[in-house]
């Protein structure tokens, strides 16, 4: 798209440009300066939740679950325009969904945003968003999957704590009879949104690196972050304990990808690693598979560096897919008897 035509999309879903912003930095600011994390004010009964979709779609009936069950929590809620809007697979073109998230990103009431679903399209969007009033007036973004993309970009761009959790499509139809882990992981996110202090623990696993690690959490979907290597939203990973998970990979394709973050230096000074839930995908012909494990691929991309690594932590694609905090200090142990991380 030439720049008159970028200019003529960017007016039609409502975002001008000041006359001395270039299109290099729309929703950017200082990138890669060093920031102390920003922590957005922690929600109260009777604030607004919003509800988007900046990637897949969702329908009305489908985010009814979680409308009750952020309305108990004592949450107002207020629905996006994309809710029930539908592009292909997108909720609603480009342009609709941008101009959905920046009407929430600039709306001062709007304490919190929740992301319907994840699929694919948040990176679709990023350019065309402008960060300015949220980096004056941060508010929680909330998602998993493809929303990883405006996790890495906020990070990045302006050290705002994001929180990577289940979304509107996870919640239970029915909460008090839900399995024990779908409650306590939704509850867990209720618990990030009103500040109680986090603590997850992992179960011991011989191929985990032991030691301990102090930093800045940060991380999500693993082809997510290696699909936007190279932009300006790519993951900036260093000094960070970085988390990763997949689904629905050919195990070829995991070590493809890891192998990304490791020729980019992705790994090279993290303060420590986890290793979140991988389910991936079996070949048709049994005579194409792999052959190595997910442990046998980490295990050789950081076997030079003396930072803890630690497998099967409970986030991604996955019934204990707990809420983490984005973008705020952490601390990760690792010892033969446990895992424990904690802000």
């Amino acid at each position: 798209m030439n720049r008159k035509h970028f200019l003529s999309a960017l007016a039609t879903i409502g975002i001008s440009l000041p006359a001395t912003q270039t299109l290099a930095a729309i929703g950017t600011t200082d990138t890669d300066a060093a920031k102390e994390p920003q922590i957005p004010p922690y929600l109260k009964p009777g604030d607004i939740i919003g509800i988007t979709c900046p990637a897949g779609y969702i329908n009305r009936e489908e985010i009814l679950p979680s409308l009750r069950i952020m309305e108990k929590w004592g949450f107002n809620i207020r629905i996006g325009n994309t809710v029930g809007m539908r592009d292909y697979s997108f909720g609603g073109t480009d342009a609709e969904r941008a101009k959905d998230l920046q009407a929430m990103l600039n709306d001062p009431n709007v304490k919190a945003i929740m992301c319907g679903r994840g699929g694919y399209g948040s990176a679709r969007i990023l350019d065309h968003l402008d960060f300015t009033r949220f980096h004056r007036h941060p508010k929680w973004i909330i998602g998993f999957s493809d929303i990883t993309a405006l996790h890495c970009h906020v990070n990045r761009h302006y050290g705002i704590a994001t929180i990577h959790s289940k979304m509107c499509n996870s919640f239970p139809d029915d909460f008090n009879n839900a399995e024990p882990v779908i409650q306590d992981t939704i509850m867990s996110i209720y618990q990030a949104l009103t500040g109680k202090k986090m603590q997850y623990t992992a179960p011991p696993d011989a191929n985990n690196r032991k030691g301990t690690a102090r930093g800045i959490l940060i991380g999500g979907n693993l082809s997510v972050i290696q699909s936007i290597s190279g932009t300006n939203s790519e993951i900036d990973t260093n000094g960070k304990i970085l988390f990763l998970e997949e689904v629905g990979e050919y195990l070829y394709n995991i070590d493809r990808m890891l192998n990304t973050l490791q020729r980019s230096h992705k790994l090279d000074n993290l303060a420590g690693l986890i290793i979140g839930g991988f389910n991936r995908l079996k070949p048709d012909d049994p005579g194409e598979e792999f052959g190595r494990t997910v442990y046998d691929m980490v295990q050789e991309k950081v076997k030079a560096f003396k930072y803890p690594v630690c497998y099967n932590f409970p986030t991604g694609h996955q019934k204990n897919n707990y809420a983490l905090k984005c973008g705020m200090m952490h601390t990760l142990t690792v010892t033969d008897e446990k895992v424990l991380l904690k802000d």
